[in-house]
C-alpha cells in the first residue's frame, strides 16, 4: 500500500493558510473606559470572515495533513496508542459532565460518585488499597508516586537517598527520581533482557528508597522473578514502584499489587481511553498499598452515610493539580472500564498479546528477545530512524525507534488489541517492503508526506517554530 498525505498546494507553499490569511475583516472594538495604556488598546480587530463550508473544509484539510489513530495503525511501542471509542466522547459531552468544580459537595453527588467508583475500579485492576485521581498525566503520576514514597520514608525516619532504575526503563523514571531529589542508580539488565538479580542484590542497601520497574518491561518481557525482586527490595527496606505504561498487557490477568508493588501510576489515557499523542490530554492516577495511603494527594473521595464527599488524607503531600484532577479524561476512563467490564478487559489484554505475536511472526526482522507479550523490539538492518520515516510512505505510523538500547537499531512495536488481521498484515507488508528496498531509497524518506525529511539535529538544537514554511533567509537567522 502506498500513502499520500494530503497537501495544500499554492505555488511553493504546501501548508494550509491560517483562517485570517484566507479572508478576514476588521471589526470595530467597542470603546470602554480602561486603565490600560493607549499602546495596549486598539480600535479594531481583524477576525476571520469565512462561511461555514469554508471553515469545515479548512479543518478537514488540516486533519488530512496529519496522521492519527483514526487514519491507520499506530504501533508506537510502549505508548499503547488505542483508538478512542466515540461513545466515551459522547459520555464526556453529557451536560452533567460540565460541572463547575467550585460547587458544593451536596450539589455534585453524581460527580463524586463517579470519582469514587473509578477509584474502586482502579484499585481492583491494580491490586492496590487506595487510589488518588489527582495527577493530570502519566509523568505527573510517576512524580506523585515517588513523592508519596519519599513522604513515607521521611515519616518513618528512613534516611534514604537512592532510587534504582533498570537501564531499559522509560526515561521519565530517571528524571522523576532525580527531580524528587534522589540519586539515580542505573541497573544493568541481564543477558535475557530482564532484571539482573545479582546486580540488583549488589545495588540495594540502606540507601535504597525504591526500585522503579515496568512489567512487562520495555522489551515486552514479563519479569518472571518479580516476587524475588520484591523480596530483595523489601528486605532492604525499600519500596517497589510500578510504572503503569505497560499495564495493557496485564488487564484482567495479573495485578501489580499481587506481585509485591507498593505504589503505581496508571496511564489511564493509554490503557483505557483518550490516546495521548500530541501531549495530552491525560490523567495519571496513583495507587498505593495501605501503608502509604495517608500520604496521597488531596482531595480524595469517600463514601459516608450521607453520600459522597471530598477529604484530605491525614498526612497528605498536598495537591498536585487544580481541583479534582483532569475530570473529563477520568469520565472517559470510567465509561471505558464500565462498558468493557471484567470480561472485556481480559479479552483486551489477550488480543493485545496475540496481535503483537502475530505481527512479529509476519515480519522479516530479527527479534532478539522473547517470549514477549503486548509489544516486541525488532532490530533494523539499517538506520532505524530511516526505516521509520520510510514506513510513513507505506501508509502506517512507524514504531518507536532506537530504544531500548539493548537491541541494535531498535524498532519497538505495539499494535494493541484494536487491530484486526487485515491491518496487521498491512503493517507487516510495510515492514517487509522497507526491508526489501535499497538503502538509498530508505534514507531519502519520507517522500509522500506533507513535510519531507528534516535535519533532526538542527531541529533539536536550533528550534524555530512557525505555522508556515520558512525560506532560506528565515533559517539563517
Amino acid at each position: 500500500m502506498k500513502y499520500d498525505q494530503a497537501r495544500w498546494t499554492n505555488g511553493d507553499d504546501c501548508y494550509e493558510p491560517l483562517l485570517t490569511e484566507k479572508r478576514s475583516e476588521d471589526v470595530a472594538v467597542e470603546s470602554t473606559e480602561s486603565e490600560l495604556p493607549a499602546d495596549l488598546t486598539r480600535e479594531s480587530l481583524s477576525l476571520p470572515a469565512l462561511s461555514e463550508p469554508e471553515l469545515a473544509r479548512h479543518y478537514t484539510r488540516l486533519s488530512e495533513m496529519n496522521y492519527g489513530i483514526e487514519n491507520g495503525p499506530f504501533p508506537l511501542g510502549s505508548c499503547t496508542m488505542k483508538y478512542n471509542p466515540s461513545f466515551t466522547e459522547d459520555v464526556a459531552a453529557l451536560p452533567a459532565g460540565a460541572v463547575h468544580p467550585d460547587r458544593s459537595s451536596d450539589s455534585v453527588q453524581g460527580t463524586l460518585e463517579l470519582m469514587y467508583r473509578l477509584q474502586e475500579y482502579l484499585e481492583r485492576i491494580g491490586g492496590m488499597d487506595a487510589v488518588t485521581l489527582q495527577p493530570p498525566a502519566g509523568a505527573a503520576g510517576e512524580f506523585t508516586g515517588i513523592l508519596v514514597a519519599k513522604a513515607y520514608h521521611e515519616a518513618h525516619g528512613n534516611d534514604r537517598n537512592e532510587v534504582l532504575v533498570p537501564d531499559s526503563a522509560h526515561g521519565t523514571n530517571f528524571a522523576t527520581a532525580a527531580l524528587a531529589g534522589y540519586d539515580v542508580v542505573s541497573l544493568p539488565s541481564a543477558e535475557d533482557g530482564r532484571v539482573d538479580l545479582d546486580a540488583l542484590s549488589a545495588a540495594v542497601s540502606d540507601d535504597t528508597a525504591a526500585l522503579m520497574l515496568t512489567n512487562p518491561n520495555t522489551l515486552g518481557l514479563f519479569e518472571r522473578d518479580i516476587t524475588e525482586i520484591a523480596d530483595i527490595v523489601h528486605d532492604a527496606g525499600g519500596l517497589l514502584y510500578y510504572d503503569g505504561a505497560n499495564l495493557n498487557a496485564l488487564l484482567g490477568r495479573a495485578r501489580p499489587g499481587d506481585m509485591g508493588f507498593d505504589v503505581m501510576h496508571y496511564n489511564v489515557h493509554k490503557t483505557f481511553a483518550t490516546p495521548h499523542g500530541g501531549g495530552g490530554p491525560g490523567a495519571g492516577p496513583v495507587g498505593v498499598v495501605d501503608e502509604l495511603e495517608e500520604f496521597l494527594p488531596e482531595p480524595r473521595v469517600e463514601q459516608t452515610d450521607d453520600g459522597f464527599e471530598l477529604f484530605s488524607p491525614e498526612r497528605t503531600i498536598g495537591r498536585v493539580h487544580g481541583y479534582q484532577g483532569n475530570w473529563l479524561v477520568l469520565v472517559k476512563t470510567y465509561a471505558y472500564i464500565a462498558r468493557l467490564g471484567d470480561a472485556g478487559l481480559t479479552d483486551a489484554s489477550a488480543k493485545a498479546v496475540l496481535n503483537a505475536n502475530y505481527l512479529a511472526s509476519q515480519i522479516e526482522y530479527d527479534i532478539p528477545f522473547d517470549p514477549f507479550h503486548h509489544e516486541f523490539v525488532a532490530s533494523a538492518d539499517m538506520d532505524a530512524a530511516s526505516v521509520a520515516k520510510r514506513m510513513l510512505d507505506h501508509g502506517v505510523h512507524p514504531p518507536t525507534t532506537k530504544w531500548p538500547e539493548a537491541v541494535d537499531e531498535a524498532l519497538m512495536t505495539e499494535p494493541t488489541e484494536i487491530e484486526n488481521q487485515r491491518t496487521l498484515d498491512q503493517l507487516a507488508h510495510a515492514f517487509n517492503a522497507v526491508a526489501a528496498e535499497s538503502e538509498e531509497t530508505v534514507e531519502s524518506a519520507p517522500q509522500r508526506t506533507t513535510a519531507r525529511q528534516i535535519d533532526q539535529a538542527s531541529a533539536a538544537r536550533n528550534p524555530r517554530l512557525s505555522w508556515h514554511a520558512l525560506d532560506e533567509s528565515d533559517t539563517d537567522t
